[in-house]
């Protein structure tokens, strides 16, 4: 009996598991439309449940159940790597699976529409390659699939504005009348049509690129902070925090009452974001809405006959860890720290957003900010989002050689000055700093090369030809100096170039890269400096004189140092930068040594936001209050990633951390305090995390170091000491090995 067991389950493997095929696109026979969802099941035996590994893909998002557990919540990635592949989830041990018969049930939400941050396919569907002991499982004919019809995609109402093109997502609605229970192990499915295979080539599918980050983390269900009936009659729940979450209710109700579910952040800008619908059933039901949205308050909008039995909601971002810290005497200067940390994780996910609500795109203005802030607050996974974004970005690039931006997605204009970023001291080259990753310069850098170089066009003089690009955008607001700012994002570009270039070892490039820099600075000077003002500025510039173009010429290295006491009265007198251009404002005093100043117009210019309510930054300096923020030109959301910039200038500048080698296996360590009294830092290195603190006590600064197995610390004399003592040694600098140390700084 136990061998006759034995030769039917060999049997049910070799019907089940024992393909020879290859894993096909599958969809349903009912066709789907934007917003619309799929259901697919397949029933298999294993010779064993352990030593499972699985490749998946949707277009767009999946949810795994096996055995009737969800194992998986929100998989996959909006596509794509490139303009023609996309991703797949990689699993080395899929949960839940047994010896003997498994039901898998995969339930799949298709996008559908171009974006700002994604690319539909020709065809909705489920790609499946589970390898198994003895064979393996794949996606084809035997599959069931239907279209699920529970699920639907509400058509938004704004009257007063344009319908949400932004977001590649739709809104959610769900008829609990219509539910089925599919992903039950017991489930009949008899009644589903076999599923359609649809070729790659037809689906437009591409290849398969692995999952370049993990999957995201997940909360259990919580309790709100507290709950209100506001002005409307709905349910108004308070989040600790902006977040990302899946909001939760249990309600008892007679059938077809339709419940409303969204977030504050629901109306910010000229669209509206994300809704849910849910259409009740008889009886006592729970719903949990399986797409994310964010804000600080979840709202409930609850007809009458509907008995709300609990309210709760899952929080979810990004797998990685909040490591770095910055804390002073200055609460200003904390609350700043801390809402740029919030801000951060909140825009990150599929890939570094501008915001998450109104849009969610990679621009990648915004995501040099980001990538900068990560090296201060979390640990290496998040740098794997950073490799993501510059795949992104330069295997989006043109034939031409032109790169753009946001990408993935529908929209393709370049915009100059934001790619000189990207691609170089501030994007690329910080991103080696932090990470170590040659191979990824490596892989880039022929692309790089040509679009400096080939795209731009540099002049004999070393300046370059201005573009104009496909968007002639320098940053929001007026008296932008569009001109002499593309110099310096090209001079900065050149200096990132050139590490680049030996880093990758194409001396020869570098060299190029330095003698146009050299050019560069002697011509800028020349055709740029204006004596009689007193300011550099364009020959045809004729508006308020431009404080971005005088920091980003300080930052290039383009100023002479006798020029500093000129610049410093000049940013005492000019604010004209947005939130997004003001932290190369705030760096480039600090490079000046002007720290005092830097920390004075900080607060004068994050002063309104950082005292605001929410626990993250604005796009722009106003805010009006009420549902979501009055759209202007960079006044759209109240959670906007390239306000962060502030907590690098801290933990850099004012802490003074930072990279000399990549991974920081040579720091710097040289805390300018300014008008601050005491800071503490705490910075995350893959050898471990440096913790610095620093106080000034009469005319001495007593600072405390350690530094991680595996580095060397650089400690410079601060401004205005001359002399540190440590353990009996004495000098300006001092270099440090593993170990923990007390330092005095006197002057």
């Amino acid at each position: 009996m136990k061998n006759l067991w034995k030769l039917s389950l060999l049997a049910l493997v070799t019907l089940f598991c024992s393909c020879d095929r290859e894993a096909q696109i599958i969809t349903s026979v009912e066709p789907v439309a934007d917003g619309e969802w799929q259901c697919f099941r397949k029933e298999f035996c294993l010779i064993r449940g352990s030593g499972v590994s699985l490749k998946i893909a949707a277009d767009t998002k999946y949810w795994l159940y096996v055995n009737g557990e969800l194992v998986v919540r929100e998989g996959g990635l909006k596509r794509g790597p490139n303009p023609t592949d996309s991703y797949c989830d990689v699993f080395q041990d899929v949960p839940n699976l047994k010896c003997g018969r498994n039901r898998v049930a995969v339930l799949v939400q298709y996008y559908g529409r171009n974006s700002f941050s994604h690319k539909p396919t020709a065809q909705p569907g489920l790609w499946f390659e589970m390898n198994c002991a003895l064979g393996k499982v794949v996606s084809d004919k035997s599959w069931k699939a239907t279209r699920y019809d529970a699920f639907w995609a509400p058509v938004d109402e704004n009257p007063k504005g344009p319908k949400q093109y932004r977001l590649a997502g739709a809104n959610v609605g769900y008829d609990a009348r219509k539910a089925v229970d599919f992903a039950s192990a017991d489930f009949d499915d008899s009644v589903w049509s076999d599923a359609v295979e649809v070729s790659r080539e037809a689906a437009e599918w591409g290849d398969f690129v692995d999952r370049p980050i993990p999957q995201w983390r997940w909360s259990e269900l919580r309790e709100y902070q507290g709950q209100t009936i506001n002005s409307e009659g709905a349910i108004e729940c308070a989040l600790p925090y902006n977040a990302h979450v899946t909001p939760y209710i249990r309600l008892k109700a007679n059938g077809g009452e339709k419940i409303i579910i969204c977030t504050d952040d629901y109306w910010i800008g000229e669209a509206r974001s994300f809704k849910t619908e849910y259409i009740a059933k008889a009886g006592e039901q729970e719903f949990e809405t399986p797409i994310w949205a964010n804000g600080h308050s979840v709202l409930y909008y609850v007809p009458q006959g509907v008995e709300v039995l609990d309210v709760k909601y899952r929080e979810s971002g990004y797998d990685s860890d909040f490591v770095g810290s910055f804390e002073c005497d200055n609460e200003f200067c904390n609350k700043l720290w801390q809402k740029a940390a919030r801000t951060l994780y909140v825009t990150m996910r599929d890939n570094y957003m501008d915001c998450p609500d109104r849009e969610r795109a990679q621009w990648w203005g915004d995501a040099v900010v980001e990538l900068g802030e990560v090296g201060y607050l979390f640990d290496e996974r998040a740098h794997l989002l950073t490799r993501k974004a510059i795949l992104e970005l330069m295997n989006w690039q043109q034939p031409n050689g032109v790169i753009a931006s946001p990408v993935p997605g529908w929209y393709k204009s370049e915009l100059p000055c934001q790619m000189l970023a990207s691609v170089g001291y501030y994007g690329f080259q910080t991103y080696y700093m932090l990470t170590g990753d040659s191979q990824t310069i490596a892989d880039i850098y022929p692309r790089v090369r040509k679009y400096l170089f080939e795209v731009w066009e540099p002049q004999n003089s070393g300046l370059v030809k201005t573009r104009r690009g496909g968007w002639y955008w320098g940053d929001w607001g007026k008296n932008i100096d569009k001109p002499a700012l593309q110099q310096c994002w090209y001079a900065l570009a050149l200096k990132g170039f050139a590490q680049m270039a030996r880093t990758t070892g194409h001396r020869s490039d570098a060299m190029m890269a330095e003698q146009i820099y050299d050019k560069m600075r002697y011509s800028f000077n020349s055709s740029y400096w204006n004596e009689e003002l007193q300011h550099y500025k364009s020959a045809g510039y004729k508006d308020v004189p431009d404080d971005r173009v005088q920091a980003m010429a300080v930052l290039a290295g383009l100023v002479p140092q006798e020029r500093y006491e000129t610049m410093r009265q000049f940013f005492a007198t000019y604010y004209n930068a947005s939130p997004y251009m003001e932290k190369y404002v705030l760096e480039a005093l600090c490079v000046m040594g002007y720290y005092e100043d830097a920390l004075k117009r900080m607060e004068q210019r994050f002063g309104t936001m950082v005292a605001a309510p929410h626990t993250t930054l604005w796009e722009g300096w106003e805010y009006t209050g009420g549902k979501g923020m009055k759209y202007k030109s960079g006044n759209g959301t109240y959670n906007h990633a390239w306000s962060g910039g502030g907590l690098t200038i801290l933990s850099q500048y004012i802490a003074g951390i930072e990279p000399l080698k990549p991974q920081f296996e040579q720091f710097r360590v040289c805390p300018n305090l300014g008008t601050l009294n005491r800071v503490k830092c705490v910075v995350p290195t893959v050898f471990g995390s440096i913790n610095m603190a620093a106080q000034k006590v009469d005319n001495s600064l007593n600072i405390t170091l350690t530094v991680p197995a595996g580095t060397t610390a650089q400690v410079v004399a601060p401004q205005g000491y001359t002399t540190l003592t440590c353990s009996g040694n004495r000098g300006s600098e001092l270099t440090l090995s593993q170990g923990q140390y007390c330092i005095t700084a006197t002057k």
